[in-house]
């Protein structure tokens, strides 16, 4: 187990040494990281990183070798406390927030049945397809399968359906600063530009000049001129965490060719569904929150607006209010989706999942139609069909 997790390490170009690694075995041997995964992650990268711009690739590494282990004893060589592997199971609503939610026949009866196993369930469950239990068809729990269900204490998504995720997430800022690998993603976004002359007068019109002083008999008229910009505005909204991990390098090269090719370009994060706040630092979002009507507000209709996401996700996030996997929003995505192609003249929907799999999935039919058929694949040819829309 650790020397797959060493040769990983070696793999990523990340910098350890063996004298590091006979290091963390001895601290897990002194009981260091006290049967937590929590504890041993940051052993782990305390010991073996020693540069800061290693440690997103640590992560990936960690995340790879020791997420989703079935039995640990292996790791640790002991029994592991069987409360450390039971999933949260308990569901803290205020009474404001139960008072908030206004949902259809299905959502109540779901979250009437949650309530129901918490009272009735004792002990932790395994395979099951009833109790709150793990790898099961329950619609509660985790590492399972329901189609509608409530996800508890797991750590991502697998099928992508559940319609809860009572965890508190945290995502990581897409990188502006990522080379584009294919050059004509900045080929198709510069057909989005016009240039206009506004401003201070601080360019040398020849023509202007040469023509003035013709007129004037020969003597030197100089002419001034705006310098040439790009008097494009965008504002982008990314989607960003759960599905959307798979696409994070795409939406990254994305973001970074915008952010080359627009002189006034503007962003904000949402998570699956746009509601009624946004925020523009991943690490700050639990705190630092901006009402959506705000970015309304502040930015006119003649910015072009482009979504990004994979628009896969629960029904119920897109048409209930209290439907988010995260919070009890007040007003229904579709609602908010609508404000925002109202709002802006030219709006597009970029969508990173392969169109051939866009028909198996019913929330991106939805989106798709919310943004009146004007989703386009994030390829280079999508890409150019979304600017030819936003230039129209």
């Amino acid at each position: 187990m650790f020397t797959t997790f060493f040769t990983s390490l070696k793999k990523a170009e990340i910098p350890v040494s063996m004298k590091e690694y006979l290091t963390l075995l001895e601290a897990v041997k002194q009981g260091v990281a006290n049967y937590s995964i929590d504890d041993f992650y940051f052993l782990s990268r305390a010991t073996l990183v020693k540069d800061e711009r290693h440690i997103d690739r640590f992560d990936q590494v960690f995340g790879y070798c020791f997420q989703g282990l079935e039995a640990l004893d292996d790791l640790f060589g002991a029994e592991i406390p069987d409360d450390w592997l039971r999933a949260m199971a308990e569901l803290n609503l205020s009474e404001e927030e139960k008072a908030r939610i206004e949902a259809l026949g299905g959502w109540d009866a779901l979250m009437e049945t949650l309530k129901k196993r918490l009272e009735e369930q004792k002990g932790r469950h395994q395979g099951g397809n009833k109790w709150i239990g793990t790898a099961g068809r329950s619609p509660f729990g985790a590492y399972g399968y329901n189609p509608e269900g409530v996800r508890m204490g797991q750590h991502e998504g697998r099928n992508r359906s559940a319609v809860k995720v009572w965890d508190r997430r945290d995502f990581r800022n897409l990188d502006d600063t990522v080379e584009i690998g294919i050059r004509n993603m900045k080929v198709a976004l510069r057909k989005l530009r016009r240039f206009a002359r506004e401003g201070v007068e601080t360019e040398l019109d020849l023509d202007g000049t040469i023509s003035s002083t013709a007129r004037n008999g020969g003597l030197l008229d100089i002419r001034m001129v705006p310098e040439r910009r790009n008097a494009i505005n965008v504002l982008i909204f990314f989607d960003v965490g759960g599905s959307m991990d798979p696409y994070v390098r795409v939406t990254e090269e994305l973001f970074s060719a915008a952010r080359s090719e627009f002189k006034h370009l503007e962003y904000f994060y949402f998570h699956n569904c746009p509601y009624e706040t946004m925020w523009k630092d991943n690490r700050r979002r639990h705190i630092e929150r901006v009402p959506t009507w705000e970015v309304l507000h502040t930015f006119p209709e003649n910015y072009k607006c482009i979504m990004v996401g994979d628009a896969s996700m629960s029904p119920y996030e897109i048409t209930v209010a209290g439907g988010s996997v995260e919070h009890m929003n007040p007003e229904p995505g579709a609602q908010w989706i609508q404000r925002i192609r109202s709002h802006f003249h030219r709006c597009v929907w970029l969508n990173p999942t392969d169109p051939k799999y866009w028909g198996y999935t019913r929330s991106i039919e939805m989106v798709s139609e919310l943004m009146e058929e004007r989703m386009y694949p994030l390829t280079i040819s999508g890409l150019e069909d979304a600017i030819r829309e936003l230039k129209s």
